[in-house]
């Protein structure tokens, strides 16, 4: 049996610092998942790896199912349009690897539970 690896997929900035808070997501991921498979990053643009090369990066160090998460805060044209056609891109050069991909993080109600958190801990008074 493979392993099952994850990539967080974001959108990619000219400023190297803009990917520190997803390289700490991609660590306490890591952590959390244990010795589940690997966690890494993908970019859709500006930044490196490309999804295809972070795919076959994990591909290459034997996973035979990746599911990738896109880092969005919601469902726009890279993630409706862009995503998908990289992932059955992708797909069609690894048929024998299960690809899946997630929602947006931002559409789901938990994550939007923390953001109503983080924002009422800074409110100020």
């Amino acid at each position: 049996m493979g392993t099952h690896g994850m990539i967080l997929f974001g959108h990619g900035a000219r400023d190297a610092r803009w990917q520190e808070p997803f390289q700490r997501l991609a660590a306490k991921l890591g952590a959390a998942r244990g010795n589940a498979g690997p966690v890494s990053l993908a970019f859709l643009e500006l930044m490196t790896p490309s999804l295809p090369d972070a795919i076959d990066a994990q591909i290459a160090g034997g996973c035979t199912a990746i599911t990738v998460i896109p880092v969005f805060f919601g469902q726009g044209g890279h993630v409706r349009r862009d995503l998908p056609a990289l992932i059955d891109a992708c797909q069609a050069r690894h048929p024998g690897v299960t690809l899946r991909c997630a929602g947006a993080v931002g559409e789901d109600d938990a994550v939007l539970d923390a953001v109503v958190q983080f924002c009422l801990r800074n409110d100020a008074d």
